[in-house]
Parts: structure tokens; sequence; C-alpha cells
């Protein structure tokens, strides 16, 4: 299961933050700054998988009654992919491949630069509804529900929230399909 989907710039400013676990919104903010330190401070070279900070480990019992379980569902994990200008995280369960969250990351930013011709960061700022509603077509409560970049696109425009505002060429802003490898194969980015 996903537990949460993060896009930050590399100031480390939050683009986007959809949580489908219950949590304090303390624990959110120092969650986010947490992940966003340790994915904005590893190198190039390194993987694009982590273990979760500690933040979100469940609580010691001392009760002897209670015998202690692991959970599959508690969150373990960090997938991300680094864009351009933009970090794109996945926090998951241990259940989930990461490879096939890597997978999802790429589908997700080709639907979204599919949706705005060549996308940037100011598009994702201006046009937030229709990033919400291209996650929202891709993962439902945490769940994978499709991972077809058209049918994802097709589902965005049919909601109406396809009809985003296009930036003018003069406005410039770094593409992200420039990291999606301009014909380099889908690995170019990190």
């Amino acid at each position: 299961m996903i537990n949460a989907v993060l896009v930050f710039n590399n100031s480390g400013q939050p683009r986007l933050t959809k949580f489908y676990t219950q949590l304090d919104t303390s624990v959110q903010q120092r969650l986010i700054s947490e992940i966003f330190t340790l994915v904005s401070n590893r190198p190039a070279s390194a993987c694009n998988f982590l273990p979760l900070p500690p933040l979100l480990a469940p609580p010691p019992t001392f009760n002897s009654t209670t015998t202690q379980t692991t959970h599959s569902d508690l969150p373990t994990q960090i997938t991300y992919r680094h864009y351009a200008t933009l970090y794109f995280i996945l926090i998951s369960t241990s259940t989930e491949s990461p490879l096939a969250l890597l997978d999802l990351i790429q589908v997700f930013v080709e639907a979204l630069d599919r949706l705005f011709n060549n996308v940037c960061e100011l598009d994702l700022i201006f046009n937030f509804e229709a990033m919400h509603a291209c996650l929202a077509e891709m993962v439902v409560g945490g769940v994978v529900v499709e991972t077809r970049v058209g049918e994802v696109v097709k589902g965005v425009r049919e909601s109406g929230k396809g009809s985003v505002s296009v930036r003018g060429k003069e406005q410039g802003g770094f593409s992200l399909a420039g990291g999606l490898g301009g014909g380099r194969g889908m690995w170019a980015g990190r």
C-alpha cells in the first residue's frame, strides 16, 4: 500500500503532499522535513530506495499479555526519483515492489508531461488541480488502480481538470521532459 505521495522542488518546498493514512499534522510536517533532508542529501549515484525514518515506527508496548506482531501495512520504505527541479517521493509498505513504485513515478511524470505539453514546475504550481486529478486517476486510497498513461490522461481530461492554463514559452522554466531521458530510455532520470 502507498501511504503518501510527495513532490518537492530542489529548495524543499512541497508541491504535492497526499497522505493515504491518517497522521497528525505535526507528524506529517516533521516527516516531510526529514524525508526531504534524506533524499536531497543523497548523491546522484545512490539508489532510489531508502528505509523510512523512525518517526513513524510504532511505539513499543510493555504489556506482557499482548504479543508483538509485525504489521505489513505499516510504512517502511521511501522510493523516489529526481527530475530536473522536482523530487517525486512515495512512502509505502514493505509489500510494495520498489521497482514497481519507480515505474509508477515514471507513469505519473509522463502523464503530467502529456497533460501540460512539456511540464515544468510552474505548471504544477498554477494547475495543482490537474496534478491532484492525475494522481487520483492512478492511486485510490493508497492502492494503484491505473498505470496506463493514455488512460490516466484521458480520465483527467474527461473529468474537466485537464483544461490547464498554458504558460508562454517566454516564461521558461525547467522542463521535466529532459529528465525523462529525451529519447535515452526511461531510466535516464535518476
